[in-house]
């Protein structure tokens, strides 16, 4: 089964993904059944016997744990399969069955790269009084197997979305509420779980990039294929109600796919070839006698031909690499001095670095 086009499939997830290619797949993103274990009282208020709107639709429930165990390790055999060797997976789940899914996956080979805290800014309340509001969800990130060394992590992407912050593993969004969620004919939500696209929006930021293919093995109301088309990733949506599947194709179909520039994460800087600044000069860019100045141009300093500047300070002339000199020029403890020197060119001055980034461009 080719699958260059996006696809949402309807049908048993385990039977689905094995028909599909072995190693295909770049990513999964999985929301399975929580398996609550709900009675029939448990969702009535103690104070006036409402009840209360939660899930207790039917593809939730299981007759025990043996059986949803049995479930899990087919769905997570199933998905490693149509993994690629360096695709990851993400799993969420709340405390009900994100511990059984978590021993799963190490049974089953995957290795776990983090768990993620999911704080939801307005949880739904303890309706009965008689436990701590339920205010996060888990999810698990794993890697295919622990021996894959290059999967997809987009640190750089991550630390800007963060204020260039590292990106801690609370994170903290709100539910999915508002026009977002999506409501059938009645006015009524949908689909009891349907998660926030903020949520998708920063796992697949995160774990996969344009052109790659996300698969849903629990597709619900398209949620993963909707943020996948708007980042211009593909995905496949399996899912086994039909009316569930049906709105998917509606919703997505509605998306506007982003511009290509627009999505693309910054590419880590540890993936860029090192380019000293000897190179410039080499390759003519900066003749030797060029003069480079600080942004305002009041500090100014010489290139020489092997790669150093030259430039007067308080304490003399200071001669040396370009993060050197302009280091000592202001008398601080370090300095990036591609970004700190500017030569002049087309449209004024400009950092060192463009010549820089033109150099890596025609790599």
């Amino acid at each position: 089964m080719s699958h260059t086009e996006d696809l949402v499939l309807v049908g048993d997830c385990i039977d689905l993904m094995n028909g599909l290619p072995a190693a295909s797949v770049d990513m999964v993103f999985a929301d399975p059944p929580y398996n609550l274990q709900l009675g029939s009282n448990d969702l009535l208020r103690p104070n006036n016997g409402s009840k209360v709107d939660a899930v207790d639709d039917d593809w939730d429930k299981f007759e025990d744990f043996a059986r949803y165990d049995a479930f899990t390790r087919g769905w997570l055999q199933a998905a490693r399969r149509v993994l690629k060797p360096e695709g990851t997976l993400w799993v969420i789940g709340s405390y009900h069955n994100i511990f059984r899914i978590g021993t799963a996956l190490q049974d089953e080979g995957y290795w776990l790269l983090n768990d993620i805290v999911w704080r939801k800014t307005n949880p739904m309340p303890n309706f009965k009084g008689m436990r701590f509001t339920n205010a996060h969800e888990t999810l698990i990130w794993a890697a295919r197997d622990r021996k894959a060394k290059r999967y997809t992590f987009n640190y750089e992407a991550m630390k800007e979305l963060n204020e260039e912050l590292q990106m801690r593993s609370d994170w903290l969004l709100p539910l999915c509420t508002g026009p977002e969620r999506v409501k059938g004919e009645d006015g009524k939500k949908a689909h009891p779980t349907q998660k926030p696209e903020a949520l998708l929006f920063r796992c697949l930021m995160a774990a996969s990039n344009p052109g790659d293919t996300i698969l849903d093995p629990f597709f619900g109301t398209g949620t993963t294929g909707a943020v996948a088309r708007k980042l211009r990733r593909r995905f496949i949506g399996l899912e086994r109600d039909p009316a569930y599947a049906a709105i998917a194709r509606k919703r997505i179909a509605e998306i506007v796919p982003l511009l290509i520039e627009d999505v693309a994460p910054k590419p880590a800087k540890r993936s860029e070839p090192r380019i000293p600044f000897g190179v410039l000069i080499e390759t003519g860019l900066l003749q030797p006698g060029t003069m480079l100045s600080d942004h305002s141009g009041r500090v100014r300093a010489r290139v020489h031909a092997d790669g150093t500047l030259s430039a007067a300070g308080a304490q003399g002339e200071h001669r040396g690499s370009i993060h050197k000199v302009g280091a000592a020029v202001q008398g601080a403890p370090a300095c990036n001095g591609w970004t700190y020197w500017h030569f002049d060119g087309e449209g004024g001055r400009r950092p060192i670095d463009d010549l820089r980034r033109q150099v890596r461009d025609g790599l």
